[in-house]
């Protein structure tokens, strides 16, 4: 029977004790449904790291602003991704961690306050006080897939990570939740059973990305992720350690390869071509009298363009997106905070000359953000194109399960319990 991914269940610590559920030797496979490509990672979990042994990558033909919108092609590119790695990895999975993004995804702060009555604070009261901060009204169209704890405080102590133990007349938390559009998950969750697997969790992509880009220096002065994909532009916050913002645009590299083409009057797949070939941020960057080849549609002969032409058309949109993720990060309030910088990463940030411009935008100091973390098949997946995929993997090899007590030890029945509802 396939499984269909639901959030977990909300347990009690009478009823249920928390286990490791990652074993040396075990395995996680991250699946990167992606605007213009599909990435499957299988990586095998050990006591100190995470190795990669498998990879795959297709051309993604149903995906638009990263919604499916054709299940049977979505499907299609799925199966050849996860073939591909588990034939690199010599092992089949049946489990995935997905990653999602689109405009539909929404992200707020949320608080959350119980009474202690003066008594240690147990696993239990820290649930209870999450639980308390998402209960909040979201749109019936809408599914919460992320609650994200920033901070706790017990009476009037402040910014403490990990209450446990303490004791207080009242516990206080503040959250970031993300929700996502019901139909957009139930189309993800869909495609993927119908290519055979089952989805054990959905995470946000701009969340998996940070696992494997940002390092904790970064996370405690203040930093910005700006993940640029095909079709969407992810924009998560962090500081003191936990994110505190996340905003989805549906902008990215396919905007800059659709003007080219329009630009250019050439095919779209000459226009990808070419943006990554030829193309930039800064056209002060290019010499004027460079000149390239464009192919053209139908039986015409290509014509000669000046290179600076071309690179004066990417360099329009890409301003434009990060702009508008410029003002968005001037209106969350954390402009002030994001000490460290700003990380680009994602297939755009391939694209030639964009760390100088996002520095001129930002007025900030901005880096590239490569996959780190994990060992074996490092140079395959050491590119931004690799992020999200690598950052599943990281999150699911980190991941922790409940199982009963009176059956603790006996992880898989659990498991099934939960997934088996269909």
């Amino acid at each position: 029977m396939i499984k269909s991914w639901l959030p977990e269940p909300k347990l009690t610590d009478e009823e249920f004790e928390e286990v490791e559920p990652r074993e040396p030797g075990e395995l996680v496979a991250g699946l990167d449904i992606g605007t213009t490509k599909v990435c499957a990672m299988i990586g095998e979990v050990f006591e100190d790291h995470v190795e990669i042994i498998g990879v795959g990558t297709a051309a993604a033909s149903g995906m638009k602003k990263g919604v499916v919108v054709n299940i049977e092609s979505t499907v299609k590119s799925i199966r050849q991704a996860v073939e591909t790695a588990s034939d690199m990895a010599g092992c089949d999975i049946e489990s995935v961690y997905v990653g999602i993004a689109g405009n539909h995804i929404k992200g707020f702060n949320s608080p959350g306050i119980i009474a202690i009555n003066n008594q240690e604070i147990k696993e239990r009261d820290i649930e209870a006080v999450i639980q308390a901060a998402q209960t909040v009204k979201i749109s019936d169209n809408q599914q919460i897939i992320h609650v994200l704890p920033q901070e706790y405080m017990v009476d009037d102590h402040t910014g403490i990570q990990n209450p446990l133990g303490m004791t207080g007349v009242r516990l206080v938390t503040n959250v970031h939740i993300v929700t996502a559009d019901v139909t957009a998950l139930h189309n993800v969750v869909t495609s993927c059973n119908r290519a055979g697997l089952n989805v054990a969790e959905i995470v946000l992509e701009s969340v998996a990305s940070s696992l494997t880009v940002l390092n904790r220096d970064e996370m405690e002065l203040g930093v910005a992720l700006i993940d640029i994909g095909g079709g969407t532009t992810d924009l998560a916050i962090f500081c003191n350690g936990t994110i505190k913002h996340t905003w989805e645009l549906a902008l990215g590299g396919n905007n800059l390869t659709s003007d080219l083409s329009v630009g250019l009057r050439t095919p779209l797949q000459e226009a990808e071509e070419l943006k990554y070939l030829y193309g930039g941020a800064l056209s002060t960057m290019i010499k004027e009298n460079h000149i390239i080849e464009v192919p053209t549609v139908g039986d015409r002969k290509p014509r000669k363009v000046s290179q600076r032409i071309m690179v004066e058309i990417l360099e329009a949109r890409m301003e434009e997106i990060l702009q508008m993720v410029n003002k968005n990060i001037c209106s969350s309030g954390y402009r002030n905070r994001i000490n460290a910088g700003i990380v680009i990463t994602g297939g755009t940030a391939l694209l030639a000359n964009i760390v100088e411009m996002a520095e001129q935008v930002f007025d900030l100091p901005v880096r590239i953000g490569y996959p780190q973390g994990v060992k074996g098949r490092v140079e395959e997946i050491h590119s931004p194109r690799c992020t999200t995929a690598v950052g599943l993997v990281l999150h699911g090899s980190k991941v922790k399960t409940y199982v009963p007590k009176e059956t603790a030890g006996v992880v898989s029945k659990f498991k099934n319990w939960v997934k088996n509802i269909v």
